[in-house]
């Protein structure tokens, strides 16, 4: 197998320290943990290699929640005393800073504690150099999904930083695709197929035409029994659901069986077949079609949705009219830089969402005393309980392996809910088992630095998906966007970014998809960089190698970002209770106010999108100033 030139590397706790041959400095500035937050070469997009969830961020938490450790709790209080403390700069916890400093006052002290090196939580920038081109990509969360439909607080939060979503109308080229002639492919790996085929993609998220639906299927290197299966499915229109079944007992047998298990009862599809587009919705939900309602897949639209019996709207689908175009080139990283730069104007320079986009944040500012809202990375909180007063909330956290003690008249945790009941000892038992329900989704988001995409113009896709792949299952370029003094690759020999995705998954072994998410966390953990790099380029050579794709020649850098606690859990009607969703289950004990400590993040709205993480926090913060 080929082998490009970024794997002669060395690396130090995971964190790139050199790599020959590339343009990417400042790397090497940033490369040991032992670089101070307060040097002015601390610039964490720049860092390559193994990201997201990186070496360094989840050690002290681990040590807490997997090993029991009590780290020493100073007996006085070593740092000073706050308005607010936050644990968590995500994008829930900056929203909760600027909506206390709103209603508190602009002098309100306000402290933000950050496990990770970076601020953003999932809404994580990637910056590569390639020749003499920056190259910007989001390594985490993606983009703003209709925003129109946002609630008043969040579009209000939205408007006070700066963003005005009906601008990418003008920023995204919705006519990319079709200007290049490209379309999403399905790509057959040698390895599980036999054959290495790239082939349309009747199953694409994105709706598309296919010349000849029956040339399509026959190409797919599968037997010729399922070729035929699948044909007849795709291409059928006679009704699927017993016509003896009532609505009501249609409605509910479709949401309490899985789609394949449908499928393989009533469209007579084997599991040879079911493969092809089991994971299609892996992105959405994190697990395949194997452990989820065919309900889902009408709200969904998959092929042969409009021959059960239920339209999308008794489905109970919720459709958002806007394009899905609200995207920053760092993705929802853009949504964090500009509530940083609201907290802390000097530290994000510029006035405009578009300049925003290449204005360098400068980390040392972040932390500084002369701003009443401080921003520490590196930092863990591992124990957070009100004084013997009941008056404030005392608050222990780690750096540099040592421990601090900070006090806050009020506290919004703003962090990975699950960790919670470990560092809070007041969180009484009843909403300890609420807050354990939930799930994160655990998945990688990977960005690969090309030198061109003449191999995907020549073939005429703009990415695939890759059935049975255990790593990752789609391959795309990324979103066409320029704005402000960024533009987006204009032409195949011009450098670009390609986004990758993978969500470990343990399909067809009777696991609910919580048990699957549990399972996927400790895989991820697992993997080296190496194992994701390598599917990289097997893929890569394997899909493109015939329309000139040298993954020796062109790339030029990756990113991956692991996030084993990835998305919020949202409820899956296939194994949780039917009418749970973001109003109702067990998060929302889950997230009750503990005296002057509230709990933020999209996991206390079980919904993995920008505006569950704002409405969290204006949640939380109305808790702690008018409750």
């Amino acid at each position: 197998m080929k082998k490009a030139p970024i794997t002669r590397r060395d690396f130090l706790n995971g964190i790139a320290v050199g790599i020959g041959g590339l343009s990417l400095s400042p790397l090497q500035s940033m490369a040991s943990p032992a670089i101070a937050q307060t040097s002015p070469s601390y610039y964490p997009p720049r860092l390559t290699g193994l990201r997201g969830t990186h070496v360094g961020a989840f050690e002290v938490a681990h040590s807490v929640a997997w090993q029991g450790k009590q780290w020493p709790i100073p007996d006085r209080q070593t740092d000073d005393t706050y308005d607010l403390i936050v644990v968590g700069g995500g994008i829930s916890g900056l929203t909760a800073a600027m909506l206390f400093q709103q209603q508190a006052g602009r002098d309100s002290r306000i402290l933000i504690l950050e496990n990770h090196d970076d601020f953003g939580g999932h809404a994580k920038r990637n910056e590569f150099t390639v020749g003499n081109q920056t190259l910007i990509g989001y390594g985490g969360s993606q983009s703003l999904e209709g925003p129109n439909s946002y609630s008043k607080v969040s579009q209000q939060v939205l408007t006070d930083i700066g963003i005005e979503p009906q601008k990418f109308y003008d920023y995204y080229d919705q006519k990319f695709d079709q200007q290049w002639k490209l379309k999403r492919g399905l790509y057959f790996s040698k390895k599980h197929f036999g054959v290495d085929r790239l082939t349309d993609n009747p199953f694409s998220w994105y709706k598309q035409s296919i010349k000849s639906l029956k040339d399509t299927v026959n190409t797919f290197p599968i037997s010729q029994d399922a070729q035929s299966a699948l044909l007849n499915y795709l291409e059928g229109t006679s009704p699927l659901t017993p016509s003896d079944w009532s609505q009501t007992q249609r409605i509910e047998n479709l949401r309490t069986t899985s789609f394949s298990d449908f499928l393989k009862t009533h469209a007579q599809l084997p599991e040879e077949a079911i493969d092809v587009f089991r994971d299609n919705m892996k992105g959405i939900w994190g697990v395949g079609w194997e452990s989820l309602s065919t309900l889902e897949a009408i709200r969904l639209g998959m092929p042969g949705a409009d021959r059960l019996g239920v339209t999308a709207e008794e489905a109970n689908a919720h459709y958002s009219e806007e394009p899905y175009i609200f995207h920053f080139p760092d993705g929802n990283a853009g949504v964090a830089r500009a509530l940083v730069r609201h907290l802390n104007p000097k530290a994000v320079p510029g006035e405009t969402m578009e300049d925003l986009v290449t204005s360098r944040v400068d980390y040392s500012l972040l932390d500084s005393d002369a701003s009443p809202v401080r921003l520490r990375l590196n930092s863990t909180a591992v124990h957070v309980q009100h004084s013997k007063d009941q008056n404030s909330v005392d608050v222990t956290y780690v750096r540099d392996q040592k421990s601090v003690k900070v006090k806050g008249k009020h506290v919004v945790m703003a962090c990975y809910n699950n960790i919670i009941p470990f560092i809070c000892p007041e969180v009484p038992q009843a909403q300890r088992e609420a807050i354990n329900y939930a799930e994160k989704v655990p998945l990688v988001y990977a960005n690969v630095a090309l030198t061109n995409w003449k191999a995907f113009a020549e073939s005429g896709y703009n990415g695939f998906q890759t059935p049975r792949s255990k790593m990752f299952h789609g391959i795309e370029l990324d979103f066409p966007v320029s704005m402000g003094s960024y533009n987006f690759s204009p032409s195949p020999d011009s450098p670009i970014l390609l986004h990758a995705s993978m969500i470990p998954s343990f399909p067809n072994q009777g696991l609910t998809s919580r048990e699957q998410h549990k399972l996927g966390r400790q895989r991820l953990y697992q993997m080296a960089f190496e194992e994701f790099e390598e599917d990289l380029y097997s893929q890569l050579d394997g899909a493109l190698g015939r329309w000139g794709m040298d993954v020796e020649r062109d790339i030029r850098g990756i990113t991956v970002n692991r996030w084993p606690h990835g998305y919020a859990y949202e409820y899956n009607e296939l194994f949780d209770q039917p009418d749970w969703g973001p109003d109702k289950g067990p998060h929302i004990a889950g997230r009750q106010r503990l005296g002057r400590i509230s709990i933020a993040n999209s996991d206390a709205s079980a919904y993995a999108y920008v505006n569950g993480a704002m409405d969290a926090a204006a949640r939380a913060v109305n808790e702690q100033l008018t409750g």
